[in-house]
């Protein structure tokens, strides 16, 4: 068990800056997530954790304890590689014994770690195969299996089930989320999958550019993002951004949604509206309506793509409502359920109800 601090991590590769003055605190016993686009400095900073990579300025610490020129095998982190790194010549029984046999575990207490973690992972009847006779979402789970059989002060997973079929990596990070609740250990996770990290996070850092805008439970996050790129990273359907149109009535999306005046904060150039937040009203004839572009049905719940101008926005609608295609519609938000965004992209505190 452990707690993982960086204090004004700098990484760079050349003129390329990779991290960027980095500071954040890992707890004991977290679940916490790296999120961000490619090249966004998350897997740069799993390998500055592990002990890959050595930063160009600033502290890491495990425990309190400076690690920073301290070689990766005297950490006691445990990876599980995107690119998994297992031996080929090795049955993938071999493959997750192999930490604990070059450790000189008892060979009974290997058996048991390894039958254990094996039926946890679904793999106990791959034992006896080669990882080229392995599907790759079998041998990530043998990757995966060759972390979890070992007791490290933390694990770290670079997008481990990314090349498992949808079904299996919903099960598998049910899974992932039960064991290390069960170990007791620290996980850092890597990923570039939106309903991943939010189902399995205790808390995530959004990243852009090596540098973290937001840290926070994935909730909260939501429900509050720090700015436009924090806010357009989480949610699917993606948040609607718009521009606040002055006039006679302040208005937004080419006039076809109304906003009070009296509850947008000063210094608001633009709105974020959920899809979930954005309430499409009866069909109409009347002027500066929304136009229905697309109707999407997904079973529980129908994906409408609107028109308005030049604007699309898109909300999310319960069940399969009866809107027809290229109707004339009604849009309408509740203010408290609007994100508000100064010209910098920050976001700017809601006002309270009057």
């Amino acid at each position: 068990m452990a707690t993982i601090r960086f204090d004004n991590v700098t990484k760079r590769y050349g003129d390329k800056i990779a991290v960027d003055d980095v500071s954040f605190e890992i707890g004991d016993n977290e679940f916490f997530c790296l999120f961000g686009p490619p090249l966004s400095g998350k897997s740069t900073i799993l390998k500055l954790i592990l002990g890959l990579e050595t930063p160009d300025r600033g502290e890491i610490l495990i425990d309190g304890r400076p690690v920073t020129h301290v070689p990766a095998p005297a950490r006691n982190v445990a990876m599980v590689f995107q690119n998994l790194a297992l031996f080929p010549h090795m049955t993938a029984g071999d493959n997750v014994r192999f930490p604990l046999v070059e450790r000189k575990v008892a060979p009974d207490a290997i058996a048991r770690r390894v039958a254990s973690v094996a039926e946890k992972l679904h793999i106990s009847h791959l034992l006896h195969k080669l990882p080229a006779h392995l599907s790759g979402g079998e041998r990530q789970r043998v990757a995966i299996a060759r972390a979890l059989v070992r007791d490290p002060v933390a694990y770290l997973m670079d997008d481990p089930i990314s090349a498992l079929d949808a079904r299996l990596r919903e099960e598998t990070r049910v899974e992932l989320k039960r064991i290390q609740r069960e170990l007791g250990h620290t996980l850092v996770y890597v990923t570039h999958d939106q309903e991943e990290a939010m189902s399995v996070a205790d808390r995530m850092a959004m990243l852009e550019h090596g540098a973290i805008r937001q840290i926070d439970t994935p909730q909260a996050i939501y429900d509050n993002p720090a700015n436009r790129y924090v806010a357009g990273l989480l949610g699917s359907p993606q948040i609607n951004m718009l521009t606040i149109e002055a006039g006679p009535t302040v208005t937004a999306a080419a006039g076809a949604l109304q906003l009070d005046p009296a509850r947008i904060p000063d210094g608001a150039v633009g709105i974020g509206i959920r899809p979930e937040d954005l309430k499409v009203g009866a069909e109409s004839g009347a002027a500066n309506q929304a136009r229905v572009f697309e109707v999407e049905p997904l079973g529980g719940h129908t994906v409408i793509t609107l028109e308005s101008g030049s604007i699309r926005l898109r909300a999310l609608m319960r069940g399969q409502p009866q809107i027809r295609l290229d109707s004339l519609v009604g849009l309408a938000c509740d203010p408290a359920r609007m994100f508000y965004f100064d010209r910098a992209g920050r976001a700017l505190p809601k006002l309270q109800n009057l």
